[in-house]
């Protein structure tokens, strides 16, 4: 038992502070490579998810990972001691009983007098979280040791109230995670809209009857073609190569009027800077755009701290990395494909040389248009095509040109820019309320725990065996146990292991 003298609030009666280290058993460490052929099942970080186990993998024995030490049994909590503020907290089922844990966790395995969705849940406050953010060790791993963990004082009720506590908790929140689980469809059916609205608009479904009523005031694609190419030829001094054809035998069929051409014709020029990245980078001057800094609804960033700046007489000598208004910046190495639009306040920048450079004609082309296309799913499976089979993902510049773009009239361009903005920023509304709820409960989730183990969510009941006396059974206990290893010892017998498994 722990007297505070500051505790951070009164315990009911019969409520007892103490730490987790008095409440839990010691846990048993293997080694797989033991046993070479023999599989077992892996239990890591990445396979704990919304407070489950997941995507535990399997391996043989010879091929164990080094951290894979800890055997675990049915009740354990696991709590990742790295970057606890992510909450990777799990409890052991029944048919993940004697599978292998990474020592990333630290298992908590409560005596038979605690009830161990009690501690499991505890684990998952604010009470028993923020004191271990607050001294993770690491920068790149900010992670703490199990002992700190061990140390952490935690309030204990009677046995029978936990039972209670437990209960109400899982009664509430499962209402609470259906409530979660609709939010969680709502957000998937909006991005199957937001890809629905794209392939409409490229079928040339969603303007359909706007082409119908404007027919006449359109400028047919093939006049904008030929201006095009005249653009081209002037604006390289009638040295251009000519675009090949296009095969469409493998494209959608489009709308009467359009036509597919090449995003290289469509372009004034696609540029990437090979050697850029190895300048000395500053904290002020002109900013480099990153792969990094692309979103993922097609917008670059504007948050300059994220930045690197090269000096501007450096950026002057490199013209044709520097971007203009209503240029498009495509990922070409590591996050690939991920595509930006440059707004008004990104102009003057420079371009990483893992971004390529798209600069459009911009009288005779909506720029937009086809950021929206490359975006879409027809858009994604062109572009995924041209990614290289390495260890960094990358697109040789030279393929992007060839990528197959449709092109409508101008004047119907720009208004399929405008239906996708106006439809997404429908969605965009109806996502920002949905975020706003789920934040919601997630305070509501720690509302109910702040409540239950306070001791304000249950009633007490005065009959219930106080919690001190738990803690002289689990210290008897201990004791025995104890013991009973010296005399094991002292006999020279050894604990027999069960057959086919590692311990």
């Amino acid at each position: 038992m722990i007297i505070l003298k500051n505790a951070p609030f009164q315990l009911p009666e019969g409520w007892i502070w103490t730490n987790l280290g008095e409440i839990v058993q010691t846990t048993e460490n293997v080694s797989p490579k033991a046993a070479p052929d023999l599989e077992f099942t892996y239990i890591d970080i990445s396979s704990i998810a919304d407070y489950s186990i997941l995507s535990p993998k399997k391996y043989l024995g010879r091929d164990a990972p080094s951290r894979a030490r800890q055997v675990v049994r049915s009740g354990d909590v696991l709590f990742s001691t790295v970057r606890t503020y992510l909450k990777h907290i799990s409890m052991v089922g029944d048919t993940r009983d004697g599978d292998i844990a990474s020592t990333g966790f630290c298992v908590i395995r409560p005596w038979r007098f605690i009830d161990a969705r009690f501690v499991f849940y505890l684990m998952q406050t604010e009470l028993f979280l923020n004191p271990l953010t607050q001294i993770q060790r690491g920068t790149n791993y900010p992670a703490v040791r199990n002992s700190d963990v061990f140390v952490q004082t935690l309030p204990l009720a009677p046995l029978p109230e936990q039972h209670r506590i437990v209960a109400k908790i899982e009664e509430l929140f499962t209402r609470l995670d259906a409530g979660v689980q609709s939010l969680n469809r709502i957000k998937l059916q909006l991005k199957q809209y937001r890809q629905a609205v794209l392939k409409h608009a490229f079928e040339g479904n969603l303007t359909e009857d706007w082409r119908e009523a404007h027919k006449g005031q359109m400028e047919p694609t093939s006049v904008l073609l030929e201006r095009i190419r005249e653009e081209r030829e002037r604006s390289a001094g009638g040295k251009h190569k000519e675009i090949p054809s296009i095969d469409t035998s493998e494209l959608p069929e489009l709308p009467k009027g359009w036509e597919w051409v090449t995003l290289g014709f469509w372009s004034k020029e696609i540029y990437r800077y090979p050697t850029f990245y190895g300048m000395q980078h500053f904290s002020q001057g002109v900013p480099v755009i990153r792969g990094e800094h692309i979103n993922l609804d097609g917008t670059i960033s504007h948050n300059w701290h994220n930045y690197w700046y090269v000096d501007d007489r450096i950026s002057q000598s490199f013209p044709r990395t520097i971007v203009e208004y209503g240029d498009l910046i495509m990922s070409v190495r590591g996050s690939v494909g991920k595509m930006g639009f440059v707004d008004e306040q990104l102009c003057g920048a420079q371009v990483s040389p893992n971004c390529l450079r798209i600069s459009p004609f911009k009288d005779l082309c909506a720029s937009k248009f086809v950021l929206y296309f490359l975006k879409s799913a027809l858009g994604h499976e062109l572009i995924t095509r041209l990614i290289s089979a390495t260890t960094i993902q990358t697109i040789k510049s030279s393929l992007i040109a060839n990528i197959n773009i449709p092109l409508p009239p101008l004047l119907e361009q720009h208004r399929i820019v405008e239906e996708i903005e106006r439809c997404v920023s429908i969605t965009e509304e109806i996502e920002r309320v949905v975020e706003q709820s789920l934040k919601q409960g997630e305070r509501l989730r720690q509302s109910i725990l702040k409540r239950a183990f306070e001791g304000k969510l249950v009633h007490q009941d005065p009959t219930d065996e106080p919690a001190e006396k738990l803690l002289e059974r689990i210290k008897a206990e201990r004791a025995s146990r104890e013991d009973g290893k010296k005399a094991t010892v002292k006999s020279g017998n050894r604990f027999n292991t069960r057959q086919g498994r590692l311990i």
